[in-house]
């Protein structure tokens, strides 16, 4: 055939025109082609000019990137004019095809330009706009109006021709015309707007604010359509995650639009609108308020699922299309050519309803459709998470405003706890933000089945409803498995939390269980409760599993239903065509059903966090308390008109409403010098905590200005509250307070006040720390200054504390920090207020944790020296009465009133008696001084346990980073070249170890029964093939062609006999099939929960005994809270996550694999597709999994700050409003807040980013399947119902590619929790055998406690250097020993060595003639006893802290705590050796808690007790008791002393000094004392 423009067919001359030259249709077509060509001739060099220039700036950066007006709708239109192109060229194939001459060209030529020049246009248009350069549009401007005046007179030829809309070629035209008019159009509205190219003047045009900071990263609402549909934007981020790690800077700001505060002043105006004026106590509905806020992205989002929805049965028809037309191909195929269309022009003109009976039309249909569909999909989804996002940190910033205003009665009178706080900001907002994210199904899901089930009706007829119903009936049991499974996670949770207590309980108090042995009954405790855990563990897996086996199960059940009833209605199986759009349309109809049960359970919980909060933000509020702004009193009386007696100014009556309410009271001018020396001052005041009780009554004071004013009374006066009523933080029954600092009293009326906010330093009495570092925490936010710090820190004598710490000053304290003990925290307290540089402090007790050598420092330096210096007003409560000498002004109370004010010699004239009482308590205060002087001083201690915590750190630092995730979090980038190659394996080694530990069994049993399954299901699908092929070439040969009809139900030939006698074959197999299909489900469901289950529970088990069993040094080296976490987040990920996560993995592995299996059995041409496809995937999703990782770290890491931010803020509430930095606080919570939705915004765009790959990959599969299958079965292959399975399998793929990669990436990083876990199995255990048998020990032994010790070294680890050198010694029965020695001296680890608690490498100790390294541990341990330093209780009665074991009888536990003083106190508690000890003793005090120790110890009678500082948390008195009663109670035993202070061994029978591990003296304590020179004489002379 030889090529022409116009075909050269015989007696035609295509060239002629007589008729008149328009009237050619072959010259139209060439005119056609003009404009095409007339644009390809300009654009092209100005792309290659520019991109040539621009080659040199590869990144244009995106503040060039501006949208021309209409930017959306011209990329619309350009896919439109895309696609139309497409149909013309391929309508021009075909129709010159039907011509058996010549090749026409014209036909489709044009068509093919068109396309070129359309995709040009858009490539043109884009660079364009990147550049910004709109000159140049009206190359565009002239290409539409010549497209579109040449299209019109094609049109208008063939309108006079009589082609009609009858015509496809007519339909085409009139598109194109349509298409081209709305671009010009465009084009138009651009100049317009823009005034570019004609207009003199141009617009200048600013870009986006967003995209002038460089900070902001997210650029979905910037870029172009295409790239915001495909997020190809995320391209350089996704890829390059793959060389270093994305961190915070890599992914910037919030846009503008997203930032917390745009979003939360959004929904707060809607929230505040709905206050009216006429009704100001309506509670406002935050229903509404989020629907005003945030209504219409929803309303977007719901637009674009509905389109998907409805695109998404596109497949199942086009399907359908295809299976029957192929069938009518093949016959049509023999039956000869089919009649011509008409003819017009000499060419061909085909029928439009030609179009849909095209096998490759529908299939390139079904492929746009799938292409559309899941873009429609993605975007919605995008729409809904951006929407849920900005939801949360509006509902973020309001809970924290509301937070700043919540009135302090609340949060004391427990009407508001920091628990329901947090709870509101981590899990309410949380479920908010989730409702909104699956808010669209709501409503999308009805539509989607009801249509559903209409299309079902009209492929099968009613047979369809009964297999409709099966899966509706279905769903209510779904919902009430959705409901169980949030009880027995409820149960689960509660059981969880005991079994961390528990574990926190013995990893505390470990040291103490492994002296006593008793770690195995510990142990037993934690496993007995993980025990309950694991029921309902059980529970909750066996409701899972059920959940994962209907939504597999409801499908096949539903074929089941639908075909056996076709084949009893109809008497006859279904037509392939009908079978497998069925089919199809039962796999979209499970899912909107599955996941209807879940947005229920969701909404439900929307419903109940919005009942909370509502509750929440309707409590009350702080007052106004403009008085701490100037003079202006609020008096009580202009309250109580509206209130009533006693109640808070209610959040319900906003205040702008009740400051106009009043007249403003009238103020009388006070005389000057009223003024001039007064702070503060209470007048008639009375004030109350918020129930009817005043707490303070009849408050009459003033507080001089710039001196120092001192509060005292007994515990509980009302003198902290008397402080916080100043500050404005109780509620004013009566009275005013006055705070005078304008000099001029009338410039208050002025609106003066915002100006001088009246700040106050505060130093509360519990400590209040943040989580910052220490010199954070003491500057404040206030600017740094090196020489004021210096000094506030040396008032505070903190230099010595802040030198123990790891990085001075900028470590890390507060909850996620380092622990600091009592005193050293109170101390940053104050200096935090010291530094401050404000006229008024007020300090609440801040001796009250500190030694008395500290307060007298912190005293004449801080307070005298450096405050009364700076003419600073001070209000000093406190209990130490020896410093109201120094007080400028006294503040007496008693019983929540004023007793005395005045100063000192005031009183001593006025109230001799008061004085006379402070004398007496002032002499027993220095009695108690001298006693204070001469113990060891508290922060000594404190300062001591500090640097032991660090040494030990610091060695482990030396020894190995055990997981470097956890330490490595301060330094961002550790080594580089590790993390390259880490990133991309997938932790086979980590899947290998959990997936043995849940027994390999198990395992078998999972892979078989998955193998099976997914092999039955096959098998189903391939019979119904089968039945309904066989069912086509019978019919086909007893009937005339079936498939037209498309109503099976009404032109059906009566069945043959052949038929009757073929269905009752094929159908019992088909239900045999479906019911194994349907049990096989269940029982995998079923054995991956439990193979996960018993997972978890060896690796808990393994772990509890790993960790209980480990040497003493693993706990010292090894942060509490790193262990802790594995108990706690490791394991929940082991418990809860990590089943699913590998069953969906492993389901949509496998189904992925089958469906691509069937296809290539069916059509091998698919393979060869296949390759390239796979290439991409792997890519895709090696890609993907890195950077998701990041992101989900990134998302994980920035959530605990703002949590943290939170609590801490509703714990500090009193100091932050006092200091008046509640703007600091919230900008602060703002970067939090949008910091951690960037990472969740990343995140999610992520998951899009990988899903609309995936999709698109899946539409291609679908491709090629249909591609192939038309191909193979116009050469005759196979049968047409094999076509239908294979299309329908393919269409499956596209639903799970993206849960294969998204499962993978989750799985792995759910494996880093088996990972951590798997590093603590490792470690060595503590060698518990011994080599002596336990029979061999006698069983008093030690009898006599006779020690001889024998060259000893100790060391804690084989990599440090050892504590004791060479230490010899002998000790007799029944001798008292004491040890002293500086700190650090190895007198502890003396201790610890006769326990064998430490690795004695070089020497023995031999007990009784027994060398204790030989001894089973239990044995040595638990004859032997010990009291520690400090001391510990654990939760439980007080008989089971004495004896744990149950082994003694109640008169024996009597006589213990007798000998240790307790015996009354204990007799005095409700239940006596029942009593309850909270959780670490906290209901007893630390000395109460010491002697309980003692006693433990009595309990005991063991020959050999040691006593490692003992007494150092005990007064005086009561020591002198104690040593008698150990002299008495030991008499006959051996007594081992460790004294840090040294007088309490001057009656020791024998004692050692050491020094350095070594012994420096050893003998008699009078001996010692001779010697002037000697170790121990200087001991006692500095202790004396």
């Amino acid at each position: 055939m030889a090529l022409s423009f116009c075909g050269s067919d015989e007696g035609i001359n295509a060239y002629s025109v007589e008729n008149g030259v328009l009237n050619n249709g072959c010259f139209v077509d060439a005119l056609n082609l003009v404009p095409h060509v007339f644009l390809l001739f300009i654009t092209f060099p100005i792309l290659f000019i520019g991109w040539g220039s621009q080659s040199s700036k590869v990144q244009i950066h995106h503040n060039t990137w501006l949208h021309f007006p209409g930017h959306n709708l011209r990329w619309i239109l350009t896919f439109s004019l895309l696609f139309v192109h497409v149909c013309e060229f391929a309508e021009g194939i075909v129709s010159n095809n039907r011509m058996m001459g010549t090749n026409h060209l014209h036909l489709y030529m044009p068509a093919f330009m068109g396309f070129v020049a359309a995709t040009t246009s858009v490539v043109y248009y884009h660079n364009i706009e990147t550049s910004n350069f709109p000159k140049l549009l009206l190359v565009l401007f002239i290409y539409w109006v010549l497209a579109f005046i040449t299209k019109s007179i094609k049109l208008w030829k063939y309108a006079e021709y009589k082609v009609g809309p009858q015509h496809l070629r007519f339909c085409i035209t009139a598109l194109l015309v349509i298409l081209y008019g709305l671009l010009m159009a465009v084009e138009v509205n651009v100049i317009r707007v823009r005034k570019y190219v004609f207009f003199a003047n141009p617009q200048k045009v600013k870009p986006p604010e967003d995209l002038q900071d460089l900070g902001v990263r997210f650029l979905q609402p910037f870029v172009n359509l295409l790239s915001k549909a495909t997020y190809w934007w995320m391209n350089p981020l996704i890829i390059g995650a793959h060389k270093r790690p994305i961190e915070l800077k890599k992914i910037g700001k919030l846009p503008i639009a997203m930032r917390a505060l745009t979003n939360y002043l959004r929904l707060k105006d809607a929230y505040e609108d709905q206050r009216t004026a006429e009704d100001p106590d309506r509670a406002p509905s935050i229903w509404r308020s989020m629907y005003r806020a945030f209504g219409r992205p929803i309303l977007l989002s719901s637009t674009f699922r509905y389109l998907a929805d409805l695109l998404g049965f596109a497949g199942p028809l086009c399907i359908s299309g295809i299976v029957k037309y192929l069938k009518d191909d093949d016959d049509g195929a023999t039956s000869g050519k089919e009649t011509m269309g008409e003819t017009y022009f000499n060419v061909h003109f085909m029928h439009s309803s030609k179009l849909l009976q095209n096998t490759s039309v529908l299939a390139v249909l079904l492929f746009l459709a799938l292409i559309l569909q899941r873009t429609f999909l993605q975007a919605s989804y995008y729409v809904t998470i951006e929407t849920g996002i900005n939801l949360r940190g509006a509902l973020l910033a309001m809970i924290y405003n509301k937070i700043l205003r919540l009135s302090t009665s609340n949060m004391s009178m427990g009407e508001m706890t920091l628990g329901q706080i947090n709870n509101l900001v981590a899990i309410e907002t949380n479920q908010l933000m989730w409702f909104l994210f699956l808010c669209p199904n709501l409503w999308a899901m009805p539509v989607q089945i009801v249509m559903g089930v209409i299309l079902l009706y009209y492929l099968l007829g009613w047979s369809a409803l009964v297999g409709a119903s099966v899966i509706v009936l279905l769903a209510p049991l779904q919902y009430l498995i959705a409901t169980k499974l949030a009880d027995t996670q409820k149960s689960t949770l509660e059981h969880s939390t005991d079994r961390l207590k528990k574990t926190t309980e013995i990893l505390k108090g470990i040291k103490l269980l492994k002296l006593y042995a008793w770690e195995n009954i510990f142990c037993d405790s934690v496993e007995e409760t993980r025990g309950k855990e694991l029921t309902s563990l059980k529970t909750f897996a066996f409701y899972t599993s059920l959940s994962i086996f209907m939504n597999a199960a409801i499908p096949i059940a539903a074929v089941l239903a639908t075909f056996v009833m076709h084949h009893f209605i109809n008497k006859t199986g279904p037509t392939p065509s009908e079978a497998f759009a069925a089919l199809a349309l039962f796999h979209i109809l499970v899912t909107p059903l599955f996941l209807l049960s879940t947005v229920v359970r969701f909404a439900v919980k929307a419903l109940v966090s919005v009942q909370k909060l509502s509750e929440f933000l309707q409590s009350d509020e702080i007052g106004d308390d403009s008085w701490r702004n100037g003079d202006i009193s609020v008096s009580f009386e202009a309250g109580k008109k509206h209130l009533g007696a006693t109640k808070a100014i209610n959040r319900k009556q906003p205040i702008r409403y009740q400051m106009d309410n009043y007249e403003q009271p009238t103020r009388r001018q006070m005389r000057p010098t009223e003024t001039e020396d007064v702070a503060v001052k209470v007048s008639n005041g009375s004030f109350t905590w918020g129930s009817n009780l005043s707490t303070l009554s009849d408050i009459n004071i003033r507080i001089p200005t710039g001196q120092l004013t001192m509060i005292v009374g007994q515990v509980g006066c009302g003198k902290s509250s008397l402080l916080l009523a100043m500050l404005g933080e109780m509620q004013t029954i009566d009275g005013r307070v006055y705070w005078s600092n304008l000099p001029d009293c009338e410039m208050i009326h002025e609106g003066n006040i915002s100006k001088n906010r009246y700040s106050v330093a505060y130093a509360a009495q519990k400590s209040w720390l943040l989580n910052a570092t220490v010199e954070e925490n003491i500057t404040f936010g206030s600017p740094f200054s090196k020489q004021r710090y210096k000094a506030v820190i040396d008032a505070c004598s903190l230099q010595p504390d802040i030198d123990l710490l790891p990085f001075g000053d900028q470590t890390e304290i507060g909850e996620r920090g380092i622990n600091l003990s009592g005193g050293q925290r109170q101390r940053i307290c104050v200096a935090r207020a010291l530094y401050q540089n404000t006229n008024i402090v007020f300090l609440d007790d801040p001796f009250s944790a500190l030694d008395i050598h500290l307060s007298d420092h912190l005293m004449q330096e801080g307070i005298l020296k450096f405050l009364q210096d700076d003419k600073r007003t001070v209000v000093l409560v406190t209990h130490k009465l020896q410093y109201l000498i120094h007080a400028d002004w006294i503040i007496a109370m008693k019983d929540g009133s004023i007793l005395r004010e005045g100063t000192l010699k005031d009183i001593q004239t006025h109230d001799v008696e008061l004085y006379d009482h402070w004398k007496t308590l002032m002499n027993r205060q220095d009695q108690e001084l001298e006693k204070d002087i001469q113990q060891d001083s508290q922060t000594m201690l404190e300062r001591k346990t500090l640097r032991r915590a660090f040494y030990s750190r610091e060695a482990k630092n030396q020894i190995d980073d055990e997981d470097e995730e956890e330490e490595v979090e301060e330094e961002d980038d550790d080594n580089l070249s590790t993390t390259t190659n880490r990133r991309s394996k997938i932790p086979w080694k980590v899947c290998w170890c959990y997936m043995s530990s849940g027994g390999f069994f198990m395992v078998f049993l999972m892979v078989s029964c998955k193998l099976l399954k997914h092999s039955v299901i096959v098998a189903i699908d391939y019979w119904l093939a089968l039945w309904t092929s066989s069912k086509t070439n019978q019919s086909a040969a007893n009937a005339t062609s079936l498939a037209d009809s498309i109503s099976s139900n009404t032109t059906l030939p009566t069945p043959s006999i052949s038929e009757a006698q073929n269905d009752s074959y094929y159908l019992p197999v088909f239900i045999i099939l479906c019911a194994a299909g349907i049990t096989l489900c269940l029982i995998t469901s079923l054995t991956v929960e439990f193979l996960g289950l018993s997972a978890a529970t060896n690796l808990h088990h393994n772990l509890l005994n790993k960790i209980i069993h480990a040497p003493i040094r693993f706990f010292d080296i090894t942060p509490l809270g790193q262990i802790l976490n594995r108990f706690s987040a490791d394991t929940n990920i082991i418990d809860q996550h990590i089943p699913p996560t590998l069953e969906s993995l492993t389901r949509s592995t496998l189904l992925c694999l089958s469906a691509i299996g069937v296809i290539s059995s069916i059509t091998p041409m698919f393979l060869i597709a296949l390759v390239p496809l796979a290439v991409a995937f792997y890519f895709i999703q090696k890609y993907f999994r890195v950077a998701s990782k990041d992101l989900q770290d990134l998302d994980d890491s920035t959530q605990l700050p703002l949590l943290c931010h939170f609590s801490e803020t509703a714990e500090g509430l009193t100091t932050i409003r006092a200091f008046r930095h509640e703007a600091r606080f919230k900008q602060r919570m703002l970067e939090l807040t949008d910091t951690n939705n960037t990472a969740y915004l990343f995140l999610s765009a992520a998951n899009r980013w990988l899903e609309v790959r995936t999709d698109y990959l899946g539409a291609v599969i679908v491709l090629t399947a249909a591609g192939a299958s038309i191909w193979s079965l116009r050469y005759g292959l196979h049968s047409v119902g094999l076509v239908g399975l294979g299309l329908t399998y393919a269409l499956t793929v596209t639903n799970y590619l993206n849960w294969v990669v998204r499962n993978l990436a989750d799985l792995e990083v759910q494996m880093s929790a088996v990972k951590k876990v798997n590093s603590f199995l490792s470690t060595e255990s503590e060698n518990y055998e011994g080599s002596m048998d336990t029979s061999q020990v006698p069983e008093n032994w030690p009898q006599d406690g006779e020690i001889k010790i024998q060259g000893l070294c100790v060391r804690y680890d084989p990599m440090l250097k050892p504590v004791l050198k060479h230490v010899n010694a002998y000790i007799k029965p029944g001798q008292k020993v004491g040890i002293c020695g500086r700190t650090g001296s190895g007198k502890s680890s003396l201790s610890l060595a006769f326990f064998n608690m430490v690795d004695i490498f070089e020497g023995k100790i031999i007990i009784d003639g027994i060398d204790i390294c030989k001894l089973p541990l239990q044995t040595l341990r638990s004859r032997l006893s010990i009291i520690l330093q400090d001391p510990v209780l654990f939760s439980g009665s007080i008989r089971f802290n004495l004896d744990p074991e149950r082994t003694c009888t109640d008169d024996r536990l009597w006589e213990a705590l007798e000998i240790a003083q307790l015996k009354n106190m204990v007799k005095a508690l409700p239940g006596g050796l029942d009593a309850v000890v909270t959780e670490g003793g906290e209901n007893f005090s630390v000395g109460q808690r010491q002697l309980f120790c003692l006693a433990r110890a009595f309990v005991r009678k063991s020959s050999i007790l040691i006593m490692d500082e003992a007494t150092a948390s005990i007064d005086m008195a009561t020591e002198n008791i104690l040593q008698k009663v150990v002299m008495t109670a030991f008499a006959d035993r051996t007594v081992v002393t460790i004294a840090h202070r040294v007088h309490t061994i001057l009656t020791a029978d024998l004692v050692i000094v050491m020094k350095r591990g070594n012994i420096l003296e050893y003998d008699k304590p009078e001996t010692l004392l001779e010697q002037e020179d000697g170790m121990f004489a200087s001991f006692v002379k500095a202790d004396m």
